[in-house]
């Protein structure tokens, strides 16, 4: 008898209002589904409040804060004392995220403005000893350079679409690799190449729903159950049984967290 995945969703976006209509039914069917754990991450100022609401809603779930870089301009003077006190309140808030450079849309804040903000709560993180969940899109070079400027802070790259190279040099710098359903995606040659490369040991699978969806459920809204087709796409990639590598990555997530479920 085949076994039944026990799903980890290490980045999803439950908050996000394509789930105002049936967030609490979705969040039932992923459950009934073998999904035992999501990590929530905040993306924007307001999301601070909707993922930490989250977090005490449901007990599966946990939370990362942060301002991600196409909200930059959210992130105000006090804003790391809130995520602090957030923080206090609230032992499921696990890490600093989801951070990070964002150079793909013209429209986003100006470079310096998303390092600044970047390197703020990366200094947060390091302060609090917390892990961190980075978003890098077209901004590798300057995502990595800020990553070696705190060598005591570790995380995740989310959402991974660099190089097999990149990746070496994030995991030598202590990194998870998060795979979405990209990775099962036909013109996705290059993170078929990363996957193949790097150590199991150093893989999460992810949704980022409501984004993402895996094939065959590309176009569809993402939720965390599909990530079974991520976990089957990279399990045929590096030849292992599919429960086997199921099982790994939530180890490795939660030796990211340092809270064993």
């Amino acid at each position: 008898m085949k076994e039944k995945f026990k799903i980890i969703d290490s980045h999803a976006h439950y908050d996000d209002d394509q789930f105002n209509e049936d967030r609490e039914y979705v969040l039932k069917e992923i459950r009934e589904n073998g999904v035992i754990g999501v990590l929530n991450c905040a993306a924007s100022y307001d999301s601070l409040k909707t993922t930490d609401k989250l977090t005490k809603d449901h007990d599966f779930i946990l939370g990362a804060l942060g301002i991600h870089p196409e909200n930059a301009n959210e992130m105000k003077e006090d804003t790391l004392d809130e995520i602090k006190a957030y923080i206090k309140d609230n032992d499921k808030i696990v890490a600093i995220g989801e951070i990070g450079l964002d150079y793909y849309w013209e429209e986003n804040p100006p470079k310096d403005v998303q390092k600044e903000v970047f390197r703020r709560q990366m200094n947060l993180a390091r302060e609090l000893s917390f892990p961190v969940v980075i978003h890098d899109r077209d901004a590798h070079k300057d995502t990595l350079e800020i990553m070696n400027e705190f060598p005591e802070v570790t995380g995740t790259v989310h959402c991974f679409s660099g190089s097999v190279e990149f990746a070496k040099e994030c995991i030598e710098l202590g990194y998870y690799i998060g795979f979405t359903g990209v990775v099962t995606f036909k013109n996705a040659k290059k993170l078929v190449e990363v996957a193949r490369e790097i150590p199991l040991e150093r893989i999460l699978v992810e949704t980022d729903c409501p984004y993402m969806a895996p094939e065959p459920n590309r176009g569809k809204r993402n939720k965390s159950d599909y990530i079974e087709y991520i976990i089957t796409k990279i399990a045929e990639i590096k030849e292992i049984d599919p429960y086997k590598a199921n099982l790994s990555f939530n180890e490795n997530f939660n030796r990211l967290i340092k809270k064993v479920k």
